[in-house]
């Protein structure tokens, strides 16, 4: 069944000549947003334990952490190539030298074809981009940034500590450089709707973005979110995989179809996840929404408009 959407790892397949797993990595850094710099305690929403895999610890090198992880995928996967996803907290905060000889470290190790760093939009800067735009001559290089909102007044709800025009910026300021640019977007934050959901798709459209991530709004034992879903449960939309796997396809229909999906859904760990537990791993909801998708007879981008800004949605 040929898919409806644009797929990433189907891309990055094509792209690096074969099949390509992401070891997850945690470098020990912090958070401008918990260190004090910009706040303490982190956004709302986030326990990073919720999508650290248990080989992550800080106190391993990133030689050991790609070695176990390596270990474990190469018995499913003989002959596949790496990606070295620096994922936990914020991947680019620290001294150029110390952030520069970490990732020469992973590109260093066999089998590894490139880095993927995750970092927050306002901690990026010219001297580390052109790092990347250089070292993307040679072996593929991707900044993921969390967007996570388009609308100012949930970034500041969520206490992220940036704008949206300051990732618009970092996009912008990627992508000139021919860098791989990911965003991640989180559906169902406090006090957004529907047509929120959808204006973000609009919205991220118009950015040049390679590659997006959308996660449902998870709530997590353990953060200042759980504590608002506790007193104020009527600030949120969490709803059923089936509604979910609708406004997914309601958003990919008003998205461009030159952004590459690479995950529609989270999957936090039971122990921590307080809700939606919807007991589906991430293959099981891609052929649900493939299914619907189907079902629906549509496609990523078929009500996508270049240059769009606005647009007024009924349910």
């Amino acid at each position: 069944m040929p898919l409806r959407y644009t797929d990433y790892t189907s891309l990055l397949r094509e792209q690096l000549n074969g099949r390509i797993q992401k070891i997850s990595i945690n470098a020990g850094f912090t958070c401008p947003n918990r260190d004090g710099t910009l706040g303490f305690g982190g956004c709302t929403y986030c326990n990073n334990q919720s999508f650290n895999p248990d080989y992550c610890k800080p106190s391993k090198s990133v030689t050991e952490q790609l070695e176990e992880g390596i270990r474990f995928f190469r018995k499913k996967h003989e002959g596949q190539k790496y990606i070295a996803y620096f994922q936990a907290y914020t991947n680019t905060y620290a001294p150029l030298d110390a952030l520069l000889n970490l990732y020469e470290e992973a590109l260093q190790y066999p089998d590894v074809v490139g880095i993927a760093v995750g970092t927050r939009p306002d901690c990026v800067n010219d001297d580390l981009l052109n790092y990347f735009e250089e070292r993307s001559h040679s072996r593929y290089v991707i900044v993921e940034y969390g967007v996570e909102s388009t609308r100012n007044e949930t970034l500041q709800f969520i206490h992220r500590g940036h704008t949206f025009e300051q990732a618009e910026e970092a996009i912008h300021a990627t992508a000139q450089r021919n860098i791989f640019t990911a965003a991640h977007l989180i559906i169902g934050l406090p006090h957004e709707t529907y047509e929120t959901w959808l204006q973000h798709a609009i919205t991220l459209s118009q950015l040049p973005i390679s590659v997006l991530k959308l996660h449902q709004l998870q709530i997590i034992r353990g953060t200042a979110m759980a504590k608002q879903y506790e007193q104020h449960p009527e600030w949120f939309h969490l709803t059923t995989i089936e509604n979910y796997i609708n406004v997914v396809i309601d958003f990919l229909e008003l998205l461009s179809p030159s952004i590459a999906m690479e995950r529609f859904a989270s999957q936090s760990p039971h122990a921590l996840l307080i809700t939606p537990d919807w007991g589906t791993k991430n293959h099981e909801f891609v052929v649900k929404l493939q299914r619907r998708m189907e079902e629906r007879n549509t496609y990523q981008g078929k009500k996508w408009q270049p240059n769009a800004v606005n647009h007024s949605f009924g349910k």
